[in-house]
């Protein structure tokens, strides 16, 4: 496994890379020190591989998310390394990793490139990028962020696990989540944060470090983006986040599932993986109590009974005394799961059962 202890170095001299190219977020492990070359042959990309590129012209991303975790304003003119990739947003855009050697699209604000499939009605067009190149190490490979993985590992049976789902983008997911997070840290646990599924890009990774968890993505465990990845493959790297956060001392681990449960990978979770049969609890995020209804509902169905629901639902004390009527689970507010007593409550005997299992482990 290569060493990414020194990430981000200055290229070398005979660097493809010029001064001043814009380092996308998606690239954020790659050691600089490895670019040695480019080739032209740009058709043959796949996900993860890094392009060099020209922006051409500024459509819906007019900014990008800097490997640095800021934003960039975009200009006609900029060089970039950004990663070709697959993108799953119903909000947004859909988009493959398939890099058009004239012209390509600029599918995600964290760094990604691909061909635009469908977009939102909202939706300008993509921000388009002239390719120059992919990069390539010394032996002449290109350069891919796979070869930047953490190096796998395990989950013990101590840590306590908790899968977050929601009812689409945009339901609450990640606020639930970081305050999940935060309130069982402020109750004296040692937590980390995982992204286990999703595409690229820093607001969620951020919001996590903002609450005071640590934090990892996909992206740690080798891939840019998850969508259209085999079920083996999200879910090796959902075990080598959670057990590196382990190791790293982490008691629970909160563990955030993008989009709905309808996306094609999320629903192949549910259905039967070990991801789903790793996790202790689950929290269901809702936009209203309709969405709570037909998430607990088809949670219910997966052999998951969840410990309570939370997003933007929760917003709206109508809507929370709808859903929680409907539904049978407790509703908790982002303010509730940030309050210590409130959030460990529910799961008092999950940590309790944990605790116990460290003790005879120690």
């Amino acid at each position: 496994m290569r060493d990414v202890s020194s990430l981000n170095t200055l290229p070398s001299a005979d660097s493809p890379v010029p001064p001043g190219t814009k380092w996308a977020f998606t690239t954020r492990r790659v050691d600089h020190g490895d670019i040695a070359g480019l080739t032209k042959n740009v058709g043959h990309a796949v996900s993860g591989d890094l392009v060099l590129a020209e922006l051409v012209s500024i459509g819906q991303h007019k900014k990008l998310q800097l490997a640095s975790g800021r934003y960039s304003e975009s200009y006609i003119g900029d060089i970039v390394v950004m990663a070709c990739g697959d993108r799953y947003a119903p909000d947004q855009f859909e988009g493959f990793a398939e890099i058009n050697p004239d012209e390509c699209d600029m599918i995600a604000g964290g760094g990604l490139l691909g061909r635009m499939v469908h977009a939102h009605g909202r939706m300008s067009t993509p921000t388009r990028v002239r390719p120059l190149g992919l990069l390539t190490d010394a032996d002449g490979d290109v350069v891919n962020i796979a070869s930047y993985s953490l190096p796998g590992a395990t989950i013990p049976g101590h840590v306590a696990v908790i899968g977050v789902f929601g009812a689409s983008m945009n339901a609450g997911k990640t606020t639930a989540a970081v305050s999940l997070a935060h309130g069982l840290a402020k109750a004296g646990y040692r937590v980390a944060g995982v992204k286990a599924t999703g595409t690229g890009a820093f607001g969620d990774f951020n919001a996590f470090r903002d609450a005071g968890v640590p934090v990892s993505d996909f992206t740690d465990a080798g891939m840019v983006s998850t969508y259209r990845m085999p079920l083996e493959r999200i879910e090796q790297g959902f075990e080598t986040l959670v057990g590196t956060a382990a190791n790293n001392g982490a008691e629970i681990v909160v563990v955030e599932i993008a989009d709905g449960v309808f996306q094609a990978e999320t629903a192949e979770i549910l259905k039967g993986s070990r991801i789903r049969d790793r996790f202790d609890a689950v929290m269901f995020a809702a936009p209203d109590a309709l969405g709570a209804v037909g998430g607990v509902t088809i949670l219910r169905q997966s052999g998951l009974e969840p410990f309570t629901v939370s997003g933007m639902v929760t917003r709206s004390p109508l809507a929370t005394r709808e859903a929680e009527s409907a539904t049978g689970v407790p509703m908790l507010s982002r303010a509730d799961l940030r309050n210590p007593e409130a959030v460990v409550a529910p799961l008092a005997d999950l940590l309790a059962g944990k605790q116990a299992l460290a003790e005879l482990a120690a």
